[in-house]
């Protein structure tokens, strides 16, 4: 029995999340320190990804992060002028913001040391290492996704590895 345009269409859309949803969703969680945050912007530039495909555009993993890049640069944005409003006013309300961004310690113990290895990066190396390692890139697709030249990714990727190794010999030791 022959599908019809919407279950081919459903059935395309679980295989792109199926295999690039939690890609797509590490590399967003190095743009932003809340899980649900992350999660939306995957879900955004997935939503993105979709409307540009209806209009013929080719599918290719680095337009995927580029788009969850993007949308995580404009939302940042917004994030500090309304932090910025809010902190104004909450210091003239005399309120104490602080540690309400804390992120949650739910994480195992290596997990997490990982992770604070990974956000210990510089935020350009960060990027690298989450696009070749989970995101699967080539040095060539990291650089066109950041645009920056191929080498120029393979050394931020050469000098994180040895930061993080440093790191974590130093943690775990």
């Amino acid at each position: 029995m022959a599908m019809t345009e919407g279950e081919q269409h459903n059935l395309e859309w679980r295989e792109l999340l199926e295999e690039w949803g939690a890609r797509l969703l590490l590399f967003a969680r190095q743009q932003t320190p809340e899980p649900a945050e992350a999660e939306d912007l995957v879900q955004e530039a997935l939503v993105r990804f979709w409307k540009a495909r209806s209009r013929g555009a080719a599918f290719e993993p680095p337009l995927l992060f580029t788009l969850v890049r993007r949308i995580a640069i404009d939302r940042a944005r917004q994030l500090h002028r309304r932090r910025v409003q809010q902190e104004t006013l909450a210091a003239e309300a005399g309120v104490n913001r602080e540690g309400w961004f804390d992120p949650p310690l739910e994480e195992r113990e290596r997990a997490a040391c990982l992770e604070a290895a990974l956000r210990g990066l510089p935020g350009e190396q960060r990027e690298v290492v989450v696009l070749r390692v989970w995101g699967g890139l080539t040095f060539e697709q990291v650089g066109e996704t950041l645009a920056i030249s191929p080498h120029t990714a393979a050394s931020r990727y050469r000098y994180a590895l040895g930061h993080m190794r440093k790191t974590l010999n130093t943690v775990l030791a």
